[in-house]
């Protein structure tokens, strides 16, 4: 009876190893993601959902920003009409880093190791994405009147972006659990911007003539909150399977702004996100 019981219990326990070690197999066979054992890498087919967070270089090329405020200051002039000084580069350009914050919806096809899909992203700039420049220029030139003329232009310009959407195509390869992958698409921004532009002109007719001359000073200003605006975005990225339903994402992202208020505006985000699959 005891060697009965003993050989009972042996075969027991070696029953529960054998269940045990199925049971791992079949959890490996999911891993990373269902079917990765099948065919050596990860499925990334189906919705996506996450959050990201970067830091952000944008930089701002103010250099029409004064523009239109000078041609209205100067219109109806023969200084703006022979030498253009609202074509004149005022204000020089400028760059700040800041962070983001933001989510990405997406879905997902795949063929075997290739996957192409789309993406809808958000990010905001978390008040610290915005550029400033001031400058002045001034020249002196002779009109076809016949008199000596002096401009002298001080501007003043801003830009904050305060957030902005993407809507990407996404194509990538599948390597083990990693998929690295490229996008490119549209973007669509939401700034703040103000402007201040001073055109001091002055002149003499040659010869000099007493009662003649004259010496002015204009001031504008204009600005806008919210503005919308439109541009491109590209970059390149990598996704990493770390469970069978979530992934970490490292991204790089461009995305070139068309011109407000004579400015334009690009930015060059590096992101760390996590998301999950459903």
């Amino acid at each position: 009876m005891i060697r009965l019981g003993h050989r009972v219990g042996i075969t027991a326990a070696f029953c529960s190893v054998l269940a045990v070690a199925s049971l791992g197999s079949a959890r490996a066979a999911d891993w990373p993601l269902r079917g990765s054992l099948d065919t050596g890498f990860a499925r990334w087919d189906g919705w996506q959902f996450g959050v990201q967070a970067g830091v952000a270089n944008m930089r701002t090329d103010f250099a029409n920003s004064a523009g239109s405020q000078v041609a209205f200051i100067l219109r109806n002039t023969i200084q703006e009409a022979e030498f253009s000084p609202s074509s004149w580069t005022t204000v020089s350009p400028d760059a700040n880093n800041g962070q983001v914050f933001g989510a990405f919806f997406a879905y997902n096809m795949q063929w075997d190791q290739l996957v192409v899909g789309f993406d809808m992203g958000y990010k905001y700039g978390a008040n610290s994405l915005n550029t400033t420049a001031a400058d002045s220029i001034s020249r002196q030139f002779v009109t076809s009147d016949q008199f000596i003329n002096q401009i002298t232009i001080d501007a003043q310009s801003s830009m904050k972006l305060v957030d902005y959407a993407t809507l990407r195509g996404r194509a990538g390869y599948a390597f083990g659990s990693f998929l690295p992958y490229a996008v490119v698409g549209a973007a669509v921004g939401r700034f703040n911007y103000a402007t201040t532009v001073t055109v001091h002109s002055a002149g003499q007719p040659i010869p000099p003539a007493p009662g003649v001359a004259f010496d002015t000073t204009d001031t504008s200003s204009v600005g806008k909150s919210n503005a919308i605006v439109g541009g491109i975005a590209a970059g390149l990225g990598v996704d990493w399977a770390i469970t069978p339903g979530m992934f970490m994402r490292l991204e790089w992202e461009y995305v070139a702004f068309s011109p407000v208020n004579g400015s334009r505006n690009n930015l060059n985000t590096a992101n760390l996100g996590v998301g999950m699959r459903f």
